[in-house]
């Protein structure tokens, strides 16, 4: 019996780091996105954001890929968002997002830091955040449709 759990930090954008997930929108979709993940028996973590993305700590499994979950969560809540017209204008996510494996022992400390995105982008820029995040992390910064679209937060 195979036996498999890798964390995965995962962060998606709004299409031009549109604002759509002010509040209360923000915590609609949120529960949606939760909801959504435990009928699929996808194991959801955290998932949190500001205006402009959201972040979300999940585990993959035997029968889960990155690719696969990222698509069964943008592409199901995008067309969830439409089809329930939360918006008046056609909702879109970011075609990049970021994804990075977490360690065992920095699970809580990830998962402390998504749930507490609000209070941190009070703080600190999404510019900031990234020059701090491409800093600690010596990660390459990939290309992108918009520089605008670049999620690594």
């Amino acid at each position: 019996m195979s036996n498999v759990v890798l964390w995965v930090h995962v962060v998606w954008g709004t299409k031009n780091r549109y604002p759509f997930l002010k509040q209360p929108y923000r915590d609609q979709i949120i529960k949606h996105i939760k909801s959504n993940g435990w009928s699929k028996s996808l194991y959801l973590r955290s998932v949190n954001g500001y205006v402009d993305h959201l972040h979300c700590l999940a585990a993959l499994g035997t029968e889960m890929n990155l690719s696969k979950l990222v698509m069964l969560i943008k592409g199901e809540s995008s067309f969830w968002i439409n089809k329930e017209k939360i918006f008046p204008m056609k909702f879109e996510w970011a075609h990049e997002y970021y994804a990075r494996s977490v360690c065992e022992s920095h699970v809580g400390r990830v998962d402390q830091y998504i749930k507490n995105q609000e209070a941190h982008h009070n703080k600190t820029t999404w510019e900031d955040e990234l020059a701090e995040f491409l800093k600690e992390y010596d990660g390459p910064s990939y290309p992108s449709d918009s520089e605008s679209d670049l999620i690594l937060t």
